[in-house]
């Protein structure tokens, strides 16, 4: 199994390179548990399926190769590694979990109409307030907070491609506030974001033809 995942995880890393434009010059460890351990050790949430504090830690209890699930979760952490370090650890945790959550595959069709109902009623936070860790965030907050943070990497790579995410992740590394660097990258403020994804789910998910 060990050899699977260093197999699997090294073709993750060609892609995410590539994509991102940017090659970690730190090491990156991947820890493997089985699931008493990993709830031991990592003392995570019980909806945490894996955990990146430096190194990539993975329960695979019962697992003999990578299944496409466990690939999945790989490519979510091994693309945290490579924006904290892109970064300088200065990434905001709605823009890290957007951005991994996108490169594993996921898109927003499904939650769309959730989202825009929720914006709408002004039932869901602005993506200002996710800033920070989303630990100590009730569950159906952090369903939200998932959801709305992939629907604004989109947004943005839709809009911009690949080369804006990666302009802002460098400009994060250096900038005073995410504010200012969205502004310097994406030339909108953070209320200006938070309408332009609103914007976009609408237009490519629920418009009528």
């Amino acid at each position: 199994l060990a050899r699977d995942v260093q197999r699997v995880l090294e073709q993750e890393f060609d892609e995410i390179s590539s994509a991102l434009d940017y090659t970690p010059a730190e090491p990156i460890g991947v820890l493997l548990y089985t699931n008493r351990e990993f709830a031991d050790i990592t003392r995570a949430l019980a909806w945490v399926g894996a955990l990146n504090d430096g190194r990539i830690r993975v329960p695979v209890q019962g697992l003999t190769s990578v299944t496409p699930e466990l690939a999945r979760v790989l490519k979510h952490e091994l693309t945290h590694s490579f924006v904290q370090q892109k970064t300088r650890g200065r990434c905001p945790v709605w823009l890290q979990e957007g951005i991994a959550q996108w490169m594993e595959g996921s898109r927003s069709a499904g939650a769309a109409g959730y989202l825009v109902q929720a914006y709408d009623e002004k039932a869901l936070l602005p993506l200002s307030a996710l800033e920070g860790s989303w630990l100590n965030l009730p569950g159906p907050v952090t369903r939200d907070a998932y959801a709305w943070s992939l629907a604004a990497a989109e947004y943005v790579i839709a809009s911009g491609g690949l080369s804006d995410v990666e302009r802002l992740l460098d400009t994060l590394a250096t900038s005073p506030s995410t504010d200012a660097a969205l502004r310097s990258v994406l030339h909108m403020s953070y209320s200006d974001l938070d309408q332009q994804v609103v914007n976009y789910l609408r237009r490519t998910y629920l418009s009528q033809d």
